[in-house]
């Protein structure tokens, strides 16, 4: 779906296509409308995914956390397509810092599970046949074995492992860049990755943040103090951390054949990983 073909179902839902403005294109296409924001779904079986997003928004709304609210309860569908439209935030004060992430997820945390709506778990590894499948021939195979193992070794370990935390929902893609700093204070945006699991997956995102990506460690220790808890301090800490390598490494897999930064990427990654060397710098590409 590209930006005209996004007009054309804005239009078909009864949106004011030509005022929109384009914001951003990638599953969905989002426009700005006035005070709204409108997104558009890329594939029409991404419906129930929108009506879960429109439904957590409102779980959140009534339980009092700071979130995107939704201007509509329920998505339009346009050419089968789901449309949903949402109030659109003030204009960011400041960039979101990880310190300004630890109360919304001590909000998140300190919730029961929503009635009437099921999350689903927190699929960390879901994804990383299909991810090997797309890299092909680009990769190599025994790099595409190494993770493979890897996947069948931390899968039944996460499923074993013992939570300090009680489990519940979670944001599932805790970082920064899905908090909006406005005048009113931070707010979470981006609720399609929701899920119900345990609640360290949403902690451990900062802490391998901190040792690839480069993350300020002073900025780490302001989040963690901020939430009142290093997950680094629990045992399982380190098997989740694994499990979410691998399915980064593999994510970048399935740019390989395209993009020849994401393979030497990709490499760089699983090197790390075979040498089991936990501080080696991970780069976007």
């Amino acid at each position: 779906m590209d930006e005209a073909r996004a007009r054309e179902i804005l239009a078909a839902a009864g949106l004011r296509a030509a005022d929109a403005t384009l914001l951003a294109l990638g599953e969905n296409a989002v426009f700005g409308l006035g005070d709204l924001v409108v997104k558009v779904g890329r594939d029409p079986e991404l419906l129930p995914r929108a009506e879960r997003e429109l439904a957590l928004a409102g779980w959140l709304e009534s339980a009092g956390v700071p979130a995107v609210r939704a201007a509509e309860p329920k998505p339009l569908t346009a050419e089968g397509h789901p449309v949903t439209v949402w109030h659109r935030l003030p204009e960011a004060v400041r960039p979101a810092e990880p310190r300004d992430l630890a109360p919304l997820l001590r909000a998140v945390h300190a919730l029961p599970e929503p009635a009437g709506l099921v999350l689903p778990r927190r699929e960390l590894l879901g994804g990383v046949e299909r991810w090997l499948r797309l890299a092909g021939d680009a990769i190599d195979p025994a790099d595409a074995a190494f993770l493979r193992e890897r996947r069948d070794s931390f899968a039944p370990a996460a499923a074993a492992l013992t939570p300090h935390l009680t489990p519940g929902p979670i944001h599932g893609d805790a970082l920064p860049r899905n908090v909006h700093v406005g005048p009113d204070g931070p707010v979470l945006v981006d609720l399609e990755t929701f899920s119900s699991d345990l609640r360290e997956h949403d902690l451990v995102v900062l802490a391998l943040s901190r040792d690839r990506y480069g993350l300020d460690p002073a900025a780490y220790d302001a989040f963690t103090a901020a939430y009142g808890w290093d997950v680094r301090e629990w045992e399982g800490c380190a098997v989740l951390r694994g499990a979410r390598e691998t399915a980064s490494c593999a994510w970048v897999a399935q740019h390989a054949p395209s993009n020849p930064k994401a393979l030497a990427e990709f490499e760089r990654r699983v090197a790390s990983l075979r040498d089991g060397d936990p501080e080696v710098r991970w780069y976007p590409f």
